[in-house]
């Protein structure tokens, strides 16, 4: 047997269904968002993609002989970035930033710190990691 429901009963549903769907989306009111995310891995994603665009596509003469190989991946929970020589990629890094915890603290070492682009690396490697996307 089939019971009948009354005539208004599936506009109210679809109003109420409605209803729920708009309060469940928040409405109009806009989501709060962290601006910067300050963990380890989230802190070495900007700086690689950062010095990748600023040291290397734009043909820095600092960088002219090296590559980036960036190692993120990590399961020693230090994200890092290395910065090799492009004839022997393989070979002992020239600069190595890395990154650990939340709020991630960042090292920076190899024998470029100790060269002529020391300061600008330091300096490029904070801005970056503080949300800045500018190149020195």
């Amino acid at each position: 047997m089939r019971h009948s429901l009354p005539t208004g009963f599936y506009s109210a549903a679809a109003i109420a269904m409605l209803g729920l769907l708009v309060t469940s989306c928040g409405g109009p009111r806009m989501p709060s968002i962290n601006a910067t995310d300050r963990s380890a891995l989230s802190t070495m994603e900007r700086i690689m993609l950062n010095a990748n665009t600023c040291w290397f596509k734009s043909s820095d003469p600092a960088f002219a002989g090296y590559q980036l190989a960036p190692e993120l991946n990590s399961f020693s929970g230090r994200p890092r970035i290395l910065v090799v020589d492009k004839r022997h990629p393989t070979g002992r890094p020239s600069l190595v930033v890395q990154a650990e915890g939340n709020p991630a603290q960042l090292q920076a070492f190899g024998p470029m710190m100790g060269g002529a682009s020391g300061g600008r690396i330091t300096g490029d490697v904070n801005r970056w990691a503080g949300g800045s996307k500018a190149c020195s």
